[in-house]
């Protein structure tokens, strides 16, 4: 067996714990993940399966979130799982203020990640060391956030605010409800947060454990590993250099482009992923023999 599943990861369960569930209710060992999520937050994490843990590296970035940020709270985490580090009260905001304020968190960004988290320094995981209480400057990033829209407001003397985010690979929510309580004057920290769309999957054709199992009694088939690959274009060869180019031998085609592709024989069978390289096709990943 091999593909993916469109996992909706629950509460205060941790990715690698995703795994080792998966692991066990499929009886397969070789399972991998996309996109890490934190404890705290819910939604789409994308698990491959057997074959389809070599295709991680090529699923899309982009990502899409709900979030609830809430202002006038700050946290040595920035969410709700850290300590209170300040909180006042921002009953004077109003939503118009917010508005303008989040008008500079869209576009291409620069971001410095929350201490806590997955980001290596020097080798080291961010979190380990701010649980060593070490100082850490995290390294500013480049990301890019296509759209913020504001789903609900609500004033109170920690206001609330709800947003969907759409953004690329990298980009962490934590991190701009940290900046936009700064930008704001109040301090703030993100409450809630659930990933609606990861590496081409979405959470409308998500599973929760529960379903899973019941998909398992019924006859469990993964997505196919070639679907949340749309975004690379593809070529079909003749039946000989298929089998040829899945013998590891590099196919000269009628290109002056480069670029990364999946690959088909004639009976539509995925392949695995070519590199195009001006008239060569080299391969970069085999998933079959092509004689099937």
């Amino acid at each position: 067996m091999f593909g993916f599943l469109n996992l909706n990861k629950p509460f205060d369960w941790t990715s690698h714990d995703c795994v080792a569930k998966t692991r066990k209710l499929l009886r397969i060992k070789r399972i991998g993940h996309a996109g890490t999520l934190d404890p705290a937050a819910t939604g789409v994490l994308p698990i491959a399966i057997g074959k389809a843990t070599r295709l991680l590296q090529f699923l899309p970035t982009d990502k899409a979130y709900k979030a609830t940020i809430r202002l006038g709270v700050q946290t040595t985490t920035d969410d709700l799982q850290g300590e209170v580090i300040s909180q006042k009260s921002a009953t004077e905001l109003d939503l118009a203020t917010v508005k303008t304020a989040l008008m500079q968190f869209q576009g291409k960004i620069e971001q410095i990640p929350p201490n806590y988290s997955a980001i290596q320094v020097d080798g080291k995981r961010l979190y380990d060391l701010a649980r060593k209480g070490e100082k850490i400057e995290a390294p500013v990033r480049n990301v890019e956030v296509f759209n913020i829209d504001i789903l609900d407001w609500r004033i109170g003397e920690f206001p609330e605010l709800d947003v969907s985010i759409a953004c690329g690979g990298g980009t962490y929510i934590r991190a701009i409800a940290r900046d936009l309580g700064a930008v704001l004057e109040t301090g703030g920290t993100l409450a809630a947060l659930q990933r609606t769309v990861s590496s081409g999957f979405n959470l409308t054709d998500s599973f929760n454990f529960t379903e899973l199992e019941a998909e398992l009694e019924a006859g469990f088939q993964p997505i196919a590993a070639d679907v949340p690959l749309q975004q690379l274009s593809e070529i079909t060869l003749p039946e000989t250099e298929a089998r040829r180019w899945c013998q590891g031998q590099k196919i000269s085609v009628d290109s002056q482009v480069s670029e990364i592709l999946r690959v088909y024989n004639e009976q539509r069978l995925f392949l695995g992923i070519g590199e195009l390289n001006e008239e060569l096709l080299i391969p970069r990943m085999v998933l079959e023999t092509g004689n099937d």
